[in-house]
C-alpha cells in the first residue's frame, strides 16, 4: 500500500516554494506529483530583509513566517488536488522553512541555525501532521546543521559500481562525494544563485540571468576573481556550511570597490565563474575520482553555468539530475520528504562526515494535525 509523504522546500535562492508527493512504498520512492509556487515580491523582499539586522525583528519574522506557511499549504493543496490524493492519505509534510540565519558554532560554542516556520499553523490549514526544525537538533550535537541532503543523494543517486558525485546549487552550493563503501561526505562549496541573482535583478530587472545569457556575453574579471576566491571560506576543510550570512551583496560590494569601471555584464561572468570554481576546486580536491556529477537546484537550468562546470571537470561527465531519474527542482523537496519519514520512523541519520555532528541524531520535530 502507498507510503505517501509531501516534501516542501523554500531555499536560499528566495525565489519560491517547490514541493513533491513521493511514495516510498517502493525504493527509490517514486515521485507522484510536484508543485511550485513563486513568491511575492513583497514576501521576498522581507525574508531578504530578514537575512540582516533590522527594526522590530521578532515581530515582522513571526507575521513572515505566518505568510511562508500560507505559500507552502497552497502548495499541498494543489499536489493533493492534482494527484487526487485526500490528506487523510498523508502521513506527513517535511516542511524546510525559510534560512535566515545560519551561523552554527559561532559566538558561544553552539551557534544556531534559524528557518522561519510555523509548523503549528501548516498543520491547521492542511489537516496532515508537519515535520519541521530538522537542523537545530544537529547544530546541538555540534554539527553545521547543513547539508542535509547527502543521504537522500546516496539513497536516489548512489551507485555500488561507481564514484558518483551530487552537485545541488541552489542560492548556495553544496556538493555530495558518493563512493562505494565508504562513508557519504557532503559539505557547502560557496555561493550557488545567490549573488548572480542580487546582481542581475539590481542591472537587469530579472530575478535570474535565464540560461545565465547575460553572464556569458560578459568577460571575466582575473582581478576580482582572485580577491572574490581569497574568502577563507574556499579554503576551510569540510565540514563547512555557509548562506547570505557570508555571501551576500555588502561582501560583494566591498570587494568591487576597487573595479567601479567594470561592465556589469562582466561583473555577471565573473560571479558565475566564481561559482563553477568554487564547486569545481571542491571536486578535484576530494572528489577528483568522480567520473559523474549530478547536477540539481536551479543551477542546472543555467546553461552557461553547466557549460563551465564541464569545461572545468573534463575527467567527468556534468549531467542534470533528470537524466538519473529526479528533476532538477524536485530534489531537494523530496529530500525533505525522505528526512520527514525519518523523523517519524524514529530513524537517527550518522552526520559525522556531513556536518561533523557527534554521532547519529534524529533529526526534526513533529506537529501534529
Amino acid at each position: 500500500m502507498p507510503e505517501l509523504f509531501i516534501g516542501l522546500m523554500s531555499g536560499t535562492s528566495l525565489d519560491g516554494v517547490d514541493g513533491v508527493l513521493a511514495d516510498f512504498a517502493s525504493s527509490p520512492a517514486r515521485v507522484l506529483g510536484h508543485a511550485s509556487a513563486d513568491f511575492t515580491a513583497s514576501l521576498r523582499a522581507e525574508l531578504l530583509a530578514l537575512n540582516s539586522a533590522g527594526a522590530d525583528e521578532l515581530h515582522r519574522a513571526a507575521l513572515a513566517a505566518n505568510a511562508l506557511m500560507r505559500v507552502y499549504a497552497d502548495v499541498v493543496h494543489s499536489l493533493l488536488r492534482n494527484a487526487d490524493v485526500p490528506a487523510s492519505g498523508v502521513i506527513a509534510i517535511g516542511a524546510h522553512g525559510q534560512t535566515v540565519r545560519h551561523r552554527p558554532q559561532e559566538f558561544d560554542g553552539t551557534g544556531y541555525t534559524l528557518q522561519l516556520s510555523q509548523p503549528a499553523l501548516l498543520a491547521e490549514q492542511t489537516g496532515i501532521d508537519v515535520v519541521a526544525d530538522f537542523r537545530s537538533r544537529d547544530v546541538a550535537a555540534g554539527g553545521q546543521g547543513a547539508p542535509l541532503a547527502p543521504f537522500f543523494h546516496q539513497a536516489w543517486f548512489g551507485r555500488e559500481d561507481a564514484n558518483v558525485g551530487v552537485l545541488n546549487i541552489g542560492g548556495i552550493s553544496n556538493l555530495t562525494l558518493l563512493q562505494p563503501g565508504q562513508p557519504t561526505i557532503g559539505f557547502d562549496c560557496g555561493p550557488g544563485n545567490s549573488l548572480m541573482d542580487a546582481w542581475c535583478l539590481q542591472h537587469q530587472g530579472s530575478p535570474y540571468d535565464a540560461q545565465g545569457r547575460w553572464a556569458a556575453s560578459g568577460r571575466v574579471i582575473p582581478q576580482l576573481l582572485a580577491l572574490l576566491l581569497d574568502e577563507p571560506f574556499f579554503r576551510k576543510a569540510p565540514p563547512k556550511s555557509t548562506g547570505r550570512d557570508l555571501f551576500n551583496m555588502p561582501w560583494l560590494a566591498a570587494r568591487l570597490s576597487a573595479f567601479g569601471s567594470a561592465a556589469p555584464g562582466d561583473i555577471q561572468a565573473t560571479l558565475a565563474e566564481l561559482t563553477a570554481l568554487a564547486c569545481a576546486n571542491d571536486v578535484k580536491r576530494l572528489g577528483a575520482h568522480l567520473r559523474e556529477v549530478i547536477v540539481c537546484g536551479g543551477g542546472a537550468r543555467n546553461t552557461f553555468l553547466m557549460q563551465r562546470l564541464q569545461a572545468l571537470l573534463p575527467q567527468a561527465q556534468v549531467i542534470p539530475s533528470d537524466a538519473r531519474g529526479l528533476p532538477p527542482l524536485q530534489v531537494e523537496a523530496t529530500a525533505f520528504a525522505w528526512l520527514a519519514r525519518k523523523t517519524v520512523r524514529r530513524e537517527a541519520l550518522a552526520l559525522e562526515s556531513t556536518t561533523g555532528a557527534r554521532g547519529a541524531r534524529v533529526l526534526g520535530c513533529i506537529y501534529p494535525r
